[in-house]
């Protein structure tokens, strides 16, 4: 429940996975873990595991949305690590804007219900605010599934999706928040304090066991000294395009416009809508670029980014939110570019800038110059897949009180 923090162990007690099949062996309760984006399925491989591990669950992975489109490498990266129970097309290929995903959101509402009508899931498990968790918790919580939420109360005031991060906990019927502030948050939402759990952040569990990239996958990416990661706020193309070129040249440019000798590697954004702008600008620059990069990997150059001091120490740079947790976790710089983010909670490793050539450049000279020893983040200690794994097992599902959802104002 909200106040016991990620120090404690969950307070509440067995409930259904205690009653026999008719062989007379426990039951094992049935949770299906929807991913729809491979920034969440790095999140959530932790918990993931944890669920498959339990001996009290079973885990039923779900692959949706742009995990789908081709070349659908993460779907790859899905399947090698877990047995998937079911795919859920969303988003068409070569398609973007604010209607192709209100298209696509549709499209993944009636998919979702067939699917969970077929799997008869006890638990439904997203985590954020994207289109696809939000489909996925629209159909659970109408078809009668109970719902978890991760991450949920949390800010990030400058997309669409922050409101639908916010729906979703009002859909869920059970919350893990990554800190104390969105558990609180989620309070001041009228959701129950008593299905309020401070698990920390599932971007936590894996950092501590993945190493700095070696010498040669690091120079294979060309030994960068900044990652430009730069999603879309949907806006139009053309004007996320220009953003991502002024973002681009603050950092290849010094301020009399002349090459400043950065060694940059940029990472395609994800597939919401403008991306198409973005995947210009990286492409118009001609810096060294790849479409996707397995977490292990992307976790391993961040490590090794945080290693560098001085004039060339690693920075991260854009407006994803791997700035303001996994870079914080790992104590290494990130600017923070334009309102994607604004709001959310984060450490003193975090600068923001606004979409500036000329703020950019200021914002890496000052990141490259912190002090790194003093950095602290909020996201909690590492176990937050097993505790949200304890939790499933622990809460039941079937509790007339935590299926019926009822605000606390």
């Amino acid at each position: 429940m909200i106040g016991d923090g990620w120090d404690n162990e969950p307070s509440v007690r067995p409930g259904a996975c205690e009653a026999p099949e008719a062989g007379g062996k426990p039951t094992r309760r049935r949770v299906a873990v929807v991913t729809g984006s491979r920034a969440e399925f790095g999140l959530l491989k932790p918990v993931m595991r944890a669920v498959l591990h339990h001996p009290e669950l079973e885990l039923l992975c779900i692959a949706a949305g742009s995990h789908l489109i081709q070349p659908a490498e993460t779907f790859r990266e899905i399947k090698a690590a877990f047995e998937v129970a079911d795919s859920i097309p969303m988003q068409v290929a070569g398609r973007t804007g604010r209607y192709e995903d209100a298209e696509a959101l549709g499209r993944g509402v009636g998919r979702f219900a067939r699917s969970f009508d077929r799997l008869r899931p006890d638990w439904v498990v997203v985590l954020g605010d994207r289109i696809e968790a939000f489909a996925a918790a629209s159909a659970a919580a109408v078809g009668g599934f109970p719902l978890a939420h991760i991450h949920g109360g949390d800010r990030a005031e400058g997309i669409a999706d922050e409101s639908m991060r916010h729906a979703i906990s009002k859909l869920a019927n059970l919350h893990f928040a990554a800190t104390p502030a969105s558990a609180e948050r989620l309070v001041r939402m009228g959701e129950r304090p008593t299905h309020i759990h401070i698990t920390g952040s599932p971007a936590v569990d894996d950092i501590g066991r993945i190493a700095p990239l070696d010498d040669s996958a690091f120079q294979e990416l060309g030994s960068p000294e900044v990652v430009f990661l730069f999603h879309p706020v949907g806006r139009h193309a053309e004007i996320e395009e220009a953003a991502a070129m002024s973002v681009l040249d603050g950092v290849l440019k010094d301020r009399d416009g002349r090459p400043a000798g950065v060694k940059i590697l940029a990472l395609h954004p994800n597939f919401d809508s403008g991306r198409d702008g973005i995947c210009r600008a990286i492409a118009n620059t001609k810096v060294n670029a790849r479409t996707h990069l397995p977490r292990e990997m992307f976790v391993g150059l961040l490590r090794r980014l945080a290693a560098n001091l001085g004039d060339r120490a690693g920075v991260l740079v854009g407006n994803s939110s791997a700035g303001l947790i996994e870079a914080a976790v790992l104590k290494l710089p990130a600017v923070d570019v334009g309102p994607r983010q604004a709001g959310r909670e984060h450490a003193s490793n975090v600068i923001h800038c606004a979409e500036s050539a000329q703020a950019v450049r200021e914002a890496v000279r000052q990141a490259r110059a912190m002090n790194r020893s003093d950095i602290v983040h909020p996201y909690g200690d590492g176990r937050a897949g097993e505790r949200i794994a304890d939790l499933l097992s622990l809460v039941d599902p079937a509790d007339a009180a935590m299926r019926r959802k009822l605000n606390t104002y």
